[in-house]
This record gives structure tokens, sequence and C-alpha cells, in this order.
């Protein structure tokens, strides 16, 4: 059954009201859009099909979403000078450290920085797990239809059967990502 929208609050959709563009129309050379740090769970029977994805590691390292079946896996999408994305790795590293003895699996993807760059900040927030180099846009666009091109940083958790069980646009709140990834290791 198609359900009837009038023509004005269809339109009212296209307003200033959405945050993102608020961002993208403010001109303040940030140079990132920060998500608004929501946070989007997928009922089981909702989530499609298994993330289908590789790429290069900056260790050169060539990595496939197969590698990781059967565990749970947390992607954060970061650049270097974004800086919601440092003020969440020091949380990123916690959980990591929490939750790797327990099978979940992280990676990062960086799309914009040079290795060298990546690597400074990867030492400089003892980051422990491997990030995609992505300034080319692979893993981001095989992730197209749940990370926005423009929100970082996004972390998604994906499921044992590789299918995205949970997504935060923004900054990651640490309690919250906890339990996200609780849940999904406990499924």
């Amino acid at each position: 059954m198609a359900v009837s929208v009038p023509f004005v609050a269809a339109a009212a959709g296209c307003s200033s009201d959405d945050p993102l563009a608020e961002q993208a129309n403010a001109g303040d050379n940030k140079n990132y859009i920060a998500g608004d740090g929501s946070v989007t769970e997928y009922d089981p029977a909702d989530r499609g099909e298994a993330v289908q994805l590789s790429g290069t590691l900056f260790d050169g390292t060539e990595v496939s979403s197969a590698d990781w079946a059967g565990a749970v896996v947390v992607l954060n999408f970061w650049y270097a000078a974004c800086a919601p994305c440092r003020k969440e790795a020091p949380d990123l590293v916690e959980l990591h450290n929490t939750f790797e003895p327990d099978g979940a699996r992280f990676y990062g993807v960086n799309i914009r920085d040079e290795k060298a760059t990546a690597e400074a900040f990867e030492r400089n927030f003892n980051v422990p797990y491997p990030s995609f180099y992505d300034k080319d846009g692979g893993v981001l666009l095989a992730m197209a239809n749940v990370v926005p091109p423009q929100a970082v940083p996004t972390t998604l958790v994906l499921d044992r059967q590789g299918r995205v069980a949970a997504r935060i646009l923004g900054l990651a709140d640490k309690g919250t990502l906890k339990a996200l990834i609780s849940d999904a290791l406990a499924a």
C-alpha cells in the first residue's frame, strides 16, 4: 500500500534541518563533516547480505572480508586530522584490548592519509590493530549503503555472518560501542 505524502511535508525534508547539510554549507574549513553520534542497530532479520570488500592495509597486506568469516568485526572509518577521530582513538584502543581475546577483530579504514601520516597517528595513540589504506575509496565504496562518504568517523559492527549489525555516525560513545560489540559477540 502506497502512502501519499503532501508536497509541503515532502519538501520540508529538503530544509536546512539536516545537520550534515548544515555542516557542509557552513564554510568553516574544518575539513570534515561530523556525524551526529546517532546509533543504528539492525535487527538480524533486516541485516541483508554479508559485507563483501577487499583492500590493502598500510603494511601492504591484502585483506578480504572472507578473511574474517565467523568473527565479529569493528570497522572504524577515520583520518588523522579528524578531531572526533582523535578523540575516540583511545576508546577504540581500549575496546580492542578488551574484546580481542573474545575473538573480535578491529580494522581502521583510513580514507585520506598517506602512510606516514596514518602511521604517526597510530603510534601517537598506540593503535594495535591495522588500518586499510583507502585513499582510493574502495572499502568506503563497498560500504556506501551504510557509510555516508562524508560522515567521518563512522564505526560499524559486523556480526559473525559478516552483516552490519550496528552503525555509529560520528564520535563513538565508548559505552555504547562496548554494548554493541558485546551484543554481537553474544549472538
